[in-house]
């Protein structure tokens, strides 16, 4: 994807916080699993699975990127936290570290980058396989 197609949220260098729930939701899940989610996601959307954003330090978390205002729709295992604006009391927030798309962008990089076709990854499917992979 050039830089010019890249969708608004992803700054032109580096890496920005965003603020979930306004330019996506989000779903974070930490190390082998988060891998393995997203792995099993790229696999079966024939590695178009939309944007989902690796942190290479500390828990090494793996954050999936869905539209705004969806997490809502479905419960949560524990270990998948759904990031969101709090849209009871407006006053939560939850931000995500969003890389650039080219350039360094450490600690942050793209499992998989978001696209045209594929803006954010399905949310469904997201829950279901999360879902098989506690099992």
């Amino acid at each position: 994807m050039k830089l010019g197609n890249a969708p608004s949220w992803v700054p032109a260098s580096g890496h920005a916080l965003r603020h979930a729930g306004i330019h996506f939701d989000a779903v974070r899940i930490a190390g082998a699993l988060g891998e393995e989610v997203a792995f099993e996601i790229m696999q079966l959307t024939d590695f178009h699975a939309g944007p989902i954003v690796r942190e290479s330090t500390g828990e090494q978390y793996m954050y999936f990127l869905l539209p705004p205002q969806s997490t809502a729709a479905f419960s949560w295992p524990a270990c998948a936290r759904a990031l969101s604006r709090n849209t009871r009391d407006g006053r939560s927030a939850a931000f995500v570290g969003v890389p650039a798309l080219e350039g360094l962008t450490w600690p942050l990089d793209w499992r998989s980058r978001p696209s045209i076709e594929v803006p954010f990854v399905e949310l469904r499917l997201l829950h279901e396989t999360v879902m098989c992979a506690v099992r």
